[in-house]
């Protein structure tokens, strides 16, 4: 309990450093995500190419190469901001892959009967996609898409080893003050639960209001 009450102020920073990622990366995924998928799904064989790229590259790049891609790739062409900002964009962009294929399943599940009917009535494709089939498609998705922004939390872990202020990288400032490793990891442990079982009660909120009932 000592490694807690003597270095409360540490694991504060840690922890609020870790939920701003988290909320930072979130929306920025959910936006790419949105708009990723409606690329997927466009009637304009660019955007489905473009989407499509996104996804295959960004699903298939560990986490930590694109860290290092943004970090010290986008400084080379004049693009110089702070590490958080760095890490939001690597989170975000890195988790708007797997968002964009949740969505993508959703929309897929929605009948062709509602898009034609909008189209009958004059509704252009963005007006039939996001009054029409996001919101239906999201209905039936909730629950993939707060599994992956629990991912994004976890893995959020990783902007620590490149100089930003998270829970997970609090450890090696303890470890130099000598507290014992084991009990400093609980308690990060303890707060990346917090954090989880808060995303996870926000979509248990949301699926049992908009979820679509099996």
């Amino acid at each position: 309990m000592d490694v807690l009450t003597d270095n409360f102020s540490t694991y504060g920073d840690g922890f609020l450093g870790t939920v701003e990622l988290t909320v930072y990366a979130s929306v920025l995924a959910l936006v790419l995500g949105f708009l990723m998928a409606s690329f997927r799904v466009a009637p304009v064989g660019s955007f489905r190419a473009f989407g499509t790229v996104w996804v295959a590259v960004l699903r298939n790049t560990p986490l930590t190469l694109l860290f290092f891609a943004v970090l010290l790739g986008l400084p080379r062409f004049g693009l110089v901001l702070p590490f958080k900002v760095f890490a939001v964009l690597a989170l975000g962009c890195y988790t708007s892959a797997f968002i964009c294929e949740a969505l993508r399943s959703g929309i897929n599940t929605v009948p062709k009967g509602q898009g034609e009917a909008a189209r009958s009535l004059g509704m252009s494709f963005g007006q039939t996609l996001s009054m029409v089939v996001l919101p239906q498609a999201f209905r039936s998705v909730i629950a993939p898409v707060g599994s992956n922004l629990i991912a994004l939390a976890k893995n959020s872990a990783i902007a620590g080893a490149f100089s930003v202020t998270e829970l997970l990288g609090t450890y090696k400032t303890l470890n130099e003050l000598g507290y014992n490793i084991v009990w400093t990891f609980v308690w990060i442990a303890l707060g990346y639960l917090i954090i989880t079982l808060a995303i996870s009660a926000v979509f248990n909120i949301l699926e049992k209001r908009w979820g679509v009932a099996r």
